[in-house]
């Protein structure tokens, strides 16, 4: 009797490092192991797209594309496999028909073979144009169910998702399990029904999060999985994925086959293993196994990413707050799935909604889309009073809402001019603009250069370092607390601290010289009602009034970007505009007085 093959999905090259540092493994990290991952003998291997494409141009300071091109020549007789989110793609917003057509033909040209395509409501109607353009360009189109757990998530729910894409054409469904909420009853129920009703192969994708997912696996065995997706055990663990060689032993040793060669992935793992050590700065403190996540439901990728955030904003010690908050935006919402984009939008609300101490009283850009309908239907009804606060008189949306946008590659052509040497550079702008654009310009001057990487701290060191301290200055003498460092800059790393209890902002340049970010001084800090400040750093994407103006409490006056997400911050109070100490660009820091109303 022949024995039962199991195809495996390797998942360093992405959501490996996505979820344990942050996303931040360069290409020349990749290419050495390519050898060995090629003739291990794997169906797949997930190297492009989910928050790579973002990190590659915001980070890294790499092409993306170059990097899937490097890839595809490296890894010759593998699949190569990427994470689509639909109609949004790699971004945060929803893209014309147009957009989606071209992103996947140029991504099935320049190496993707498999596409798992999920929407972070799981609204099948986001769905039809990627599935559609995938199977135009003659690759393999995986639909995929974003499993959540809630009062209206049902087998039969995501079986009629299943069915939805099943008459799109899909080729495989894949059930993601971004947070390690599957437990081994619920896994064999949902891969049961899926295989009793389709033909086409299932695959599982489980991050080890709340510590199951293995036991998920063996479960979803039983049931008649198909595939199932692991990561090397130099990155495996914690919020990402099973180990690698230990379920490949263990299948063997129970008489399946995979096809897999653990010498040539052990050689590959050995590889991976002194590369970690490199990115030790982004290591997440939820590296090993954190139950809590059954209660929080945060994704590993989002909660690497979250706690980096937080240790910009200096506020790395209310994380668990920012956990608790987190379910509570979600059933405000209507339960929506936590993977991005809804996850950033969740979880960047719930850490305004902790940092300022007030629910609701400043709503992301993000969350007032989000509600009026531009990303979907929410799979649960949302918080009506919240809705209205957020909408207002503007009409809900109830189609697909990529109807409503025309088409726009042309324009974004147009848009970013001849910094595009290619379509692809078109859709990386397409993408991120802001950071697309700063790149592009870059690299036409010849100045891209990657965030620093910091040196590993010598084995005498103690770690324990003081971020409480007094110095003196001219005979005055000031209390100093560190509340954060951001090593996300091109040539300079950010310091957030407060001086006698005033936030303050610096910067450690790259020549070793320290320069005040806070306006260079001319910001005063707020000392009375009608002076507009904001409660995290960010950049200043939009001032929306002037001098003279007349505004009302609630009026938005400026928009700005903290944690990938944009923020209208509001008029505390009603009357006359009568300074606006920042423009567009300008990077703003908490407690500093941006605009004064009278």
């Amino acid at each position: 009797m022949a024995k039962r093959k199991i195809d495996i999905t390797d998942v360093i090259l992405r959501d490996a490092h996505q979820s344990l540092i942050a996303t931040r493994m360069r290409t020349e990290d990749m290419l050495p192991a390519a050898e060995y991952l090629d003739n291990a003998g794997y169906w797949s291997l997930e190297c492009w797209g989910g928050a790579t494409f973002d990190t590659c141009v915001r980070y890294l300071k790499e092409d993306p594309w170059e990097r899937l091109r490097q890839l595809r020549k490296a890894l010759p007789n593998t699949r190569l496999q990427m994470l689509l989110r639909g109609q949004n793609l790699l971004g945060y917003r929803h893209y014309a028909d147009d957009v989606v057509e071209a992103f996947c033909q140029k991504a099935a040209e320049n190496g993707i073979d498999v596409f798992r395509i999920f929407d972070a409501l799981n609204d099948v109607r986001n769905l039809e144009t990627s599935i559609k353009a995938v199977k135009q360009a003659g690759k393999h189109a995986q639909g995929t169910l974003c499993y959540t757990t809630s009062p209206v998530q049902t087998i039969e729910l995501f079986l009629e998702q299943a069915r939805a894409m099943a008459d799109m054409g899909i080729d495989s469904i894949a059930i993601k399990d971004m947070a390690g909420l599957l437990t081994p009853r619920a896994t064999g129920e949902l891969v049961r029904a899926l295989k009793s009703e389709f033909e086409l192969p299932v695959f599982l994708h489980s991050h080890y999060t709340s510590g199951m997912a293995t036991m998920c696996q063996w479960e979803a065995l039983d049931a008649g999985v198909d595939h199932i997706d692991t990561a090397l055990s130099a990155f495996a663990g914690g919020t990402s994925h099973p180990p690698t060689e230990s379920v490949v032993a263990a299948l063997h040793d129970a008489g399946y086959e995979t096809g897999l060669d653990l010498a040539l992935i052990d050689k590959a793992n050995q590889h991976f293993r002194e590369v970690r050590k490199k990115y030790h700065q982004f290591e997440s403190e939820y590296n090993g196994v954190d139950t809590a996540v059954i209660l929080s439901q945060v994704p590993g990728g989002m909660m690497s990413n979250l706690a980096n955030q937080l240790k910009e904003q200096g506020a790395l010690d209310k994380i668990r707050e920012v956990f608790e908050e987190i379910p509570r935006v979600r059933e405000d919402l209507g339960y929506p799935p936590l993977v991005t984009p809804t996850s950033q939008i969740v979880g960047t609300q719930a850490v305004i909604n902790v940092l300022s101490g007030k629910r609701y009283d400043t709503i992301t850009n993000e969350v007032k889309k989000y509600l009026q309908g531009w990303y979907g239907k929410a799979p649960g009804e949302v918080d009506a009073d919240l809705q209205r606060r957020a909408v207002g008189k503007e009409e809900l949306i109830d189609e697909r809402p990529a109807n409503l946008l025309s088409n726009e590659f042309h324009k974004l052509k147009d848009e970013i001019g001849d910094l595009a040497e290619s379509e692809e550079d078109v859709l990386t702008y397409a993408m991120f603009p802001d950071q697309a654009r700063q790149y592009l310009e870059q690299r036409r001057a010849g100045t891209l250069q990657p965030e620093p990487l910091e040196p590993r701290p010598s084995s005498g060191t103690s770690g324990n370092i003081s971020t409480e301290f007094k110095i003196t200055v001219h005979g005055e003498t000031y209390d100093i607390h560190v509340t954060g460092a951001s090593p996300t800059s091109d040539t300079e790393r950010r310091f957030y601290m407060t001086v006698d209890g005033m936030p303050e902002e610096i910067s450690l340049e790259s020549t070793g010289g320290f320069r005040k970010e806070s306006g260079d001084g001319k910001r005063a800090k707020v000392s009375k009602e009608g002076q507009v400040s904001t409660t995290m750093p960010g950049n200043i994407v939009d001032v929306l009034v002037k001098e003279g103006d007349e505004v009302s409490a609630g009026d938005p006056v400026l928009v700005i970007e903290a944690m990938k997400m944009e923020t209208e911050i509001k008029a505390p109070t009603t009357g006359k505009v009568v300074s606006v100490h920042i423009k567009k660009g300008d990077r703003v820091t908490p407690g500093e007085v941006l605009v004064e109303i009278e």
